[in-house]
């Protein structure tokens, strides 16, 4: 029997007998709504790891594998769900935190001129560097979390996070001196 018939085994049985468990467990991390429902989580995560079952390595420890992915989901929407709906002063608001890696604490605001410098220079990055800055630093990811969702080491991103942040830093000294 190849790993991946192994898998869909292993999750189907899963699956079939712990439904019941799995949906308290999600109903216990969230409150049902229009947009979050229990069942639908399931769904989704059972379908996504079905799919995949043929990339994955034996999967020794099932009822950790399903629940940690469920976790993931759970985390997914809630995430989703807690977009502010003034998202443009949050994301000011992310920029202003980001702005003090660079120049420290501040005794007054910045300039809108600083703030717009950074913007720019945030955009100007290669994709996965600014991918790395904006799911850390103003999408409130852990380097773990991030590394889950993309498949990409935990180390990886924290040095492409550090060389964003030290090319910002080069491109912005000038602006500095200038304010």
């Amino acid at each position: 029997m190849t790993s991946e018939r192994e898998n869909n085994k292993k999750l189907k049985e899963f699956f079939s007998e712990e439904y019941h468990s799995l949906t308290a467990y999600v109903n216990s991390k969230i409150r049902a709504s229009v947009n979050r429902d229990a069942e639908d989580i399931i769904q989704d995560v059972a379908l996504k790891l079905f799919s995949g079952a043929d990339r994955y390595s034996p999967i020794n420890n099932v009822a950790g594998f399903v629940y940690r992915s469920v976790k993931n989901k759970i985390i997914d929407v809630m995430r989703q769900q807690r977009k502010p709906d003034n998202a443009v002063t949050d994301y000011e608001n992310k920029l202003i935190e980001f702005t003090e890696l660079f120049y420290g604490k501040p005794d007054n605001s910045y300039s809108e001129e600083i703030k717009r410098e950074l913007k720019k220079n945030i955009l100007g990055l290669k994709p996965n560097y600014r991918d790395v800055i904006r799911a850390i630093d103003f999408e409130g990811y852990t380097y773990r979390e991030l590394s889950i969702e993309t498949g990409i080491p935990e180390g990886t991103l924290m040095s492409r996070r550090h060389r964003a942040i030290s090319m910002l830093y080069k491109k912005l000294e000038s602006k500095k001196e200038d304010h």
